[in-house]
């Protein structure tokens, strides 16, 4: 490939937000499902377009793709819904048969025609030509990439990825039968990165180093329990996150002399070297079974079944009243309840109790609630999952609600 890089329209099509992005490391292909659905809504929207009340008030003619945009950052530019992006794909469907990729460098074209518009990847008026690549001219360089990692995703990956193994939500007993830290090296009380730790596992299941038993763990502590804010029962425990360790030694017997001419057996604990610790480590924290991992796809959709789920927590903070901006927050419902990774929420504020002063009772009423924002899920458990906050106009408080947003 020459510094001057052909680009076929296949890799184009991401602009769509058709599928979201995949949060991989470098230089691993992604892929993303596209459902018959959304496929054949797609189909119906390419006929003619979107129609012009569909687009942002500010949708620019021409725009440039540029390193650190998101998929549903330039969803959100064209369109007033960003989750709706099967519209925004159908907008490129002739051009563009596989909507899955977009890059920086590339110019997206807004043609607006007899009220409907198009998202074209040449400028209007001329005449496009799926069979024939659009071409995009890069700097020469000595190092090469895979083009799939230079994708854009869905949304700042530095906000989902700590998420993907930090979050555990365990049932009462997991936690309490997981390996436990009992000592360091220097017989220290608190640990962290780069510390050596021993650890003893349960009778039934000791920590072994044997090839297919796991390797790489993380630590948790305090498994708190998850209340549904609506009926107060107990959705899970959520433990708390510290950092990571790798297994050094299993654990073992040794036969040692009793100093009487004999030898008994004596337990040895397994050794760990912690890593990536996000706070200090204690004697009698637990160990759980790093996940492999995986490429998350997130394709933003709105949920096929009608949801009513409230928040249950802020992630993270102890203390804080409200969620910002980019904050994870979780709720009541999971994977039993049809919830999956990519489905989008509108969050609303409780309505508050204030006093009717016009009411010569002075009698206290409640405020409707209010849409407040957007959220997606990013993960799931059985009866919780975890959403980011998208976009808000106030803080998210626990107890508000989310519900499916309005078409």
């Amino acid at each position: 490939m020459t510094a001057s890089t052909r680009l076929r329209r296949t890799a184009l099509g991401a602009l769509t937000l058709a599928a979201g992005a995949l949060l991989a490391a470098p230089a691993q292909a992604q892929n993303y499902p596209v459902s018959s659905s959304q496929r054949a809504t797609a189909q119906q929207v390419a006929e003619r377009g979107v129609p012009l009340s569909e687009l942002t008030p500010n949708a620019p003619d021409t725009y440039t793709v540029k390193r650190g945009d998101t998929l549903w950052g330039i969803s959100g530019l064209y369109l007033k819904r960003p989750w709706r992006w099967p519209e925004l794909w159908g907008m490129n469907l002739k051009a563009i048969p596989n909507p899955h990729l977009i890059f920086p460098g590339q110019t997206l074209y807004l043609d607006k025609d007899g009220g409907y518009a198009r998202l074209r990847t040449t400028p209007p008026g001329t005449v496009e030509s799926p069979s024939e690549p659009a071409t995009i001219r890069v700097s020469p360089r000595v190092r090469s990439d895979s083009l799939a990692s230079n994708a854009l995703p869905t949304l700042p990956p530095h906000l989902i990825e700590p998420f993907l193994v930090e979050p555990v939500v365990v049932d009462a007993d997991t936690l309490l039968r997981a390996p436990r830290i009992i000592a360091t090296t220097e017989d220290r009380v608190l640990m962290a990165s780069g510390d050596r730790a021993y650890v003893r596992g349960d009778a039934a299941a000791p920590v072994r180093a044997e090839p297919g038993e796991p390797r790489f763990y993380r630590v948790f502590r305090d498994a708190v329990a998850m209340k549904d804010p609506d009926t107060g029962e107990i959705l899970g425990y959520e433990a708390q996150y510290l950092g990571k360790a790798e297994l050094v030694r299993g654990e073992s017997y040794e036969d040692i002399s009793n100093g009487r001419g004999g030898r008994v057996s004596e337990y040895v604990p397994a050794t760990v070297d912690l890593s990536s610790t996000k706070e200090e480590i204690r004697a009698g924290d637990r160990l759980l079974p790093a996940p492999e991992r995986t490429f998350t796809s997130y394709t933003p959709r709105v949920p096929p079944m009608e949801v009513h789920a409230r928040v249950v927590s802020i992630y993270g903070s102890f203390s804080a009243a409200y969620a910002a901006q980019n904050q994870v927050v979780a709720l009541n419902v999971g994977s039993q309840d049809g919830i999956e990774p990519g489905h989008v929420l509108s969050l609303l504020t409780g309505g508050t109790r204030i006093k009717d002063k016009t009411d010569d009772a002075k009698s206290m009423i409640r405020l409707p609630s209010e849409r407040n924002g957007t959220a997606m899920v990013f993960r799931t458990f059985d009866r919780v999952s975890y959403a980011l906050v998208l976009e808000i106009r106030t803080g998210v408080r626990v107890g508000d609600q989310l519900v499916n947003p309005q078409d």
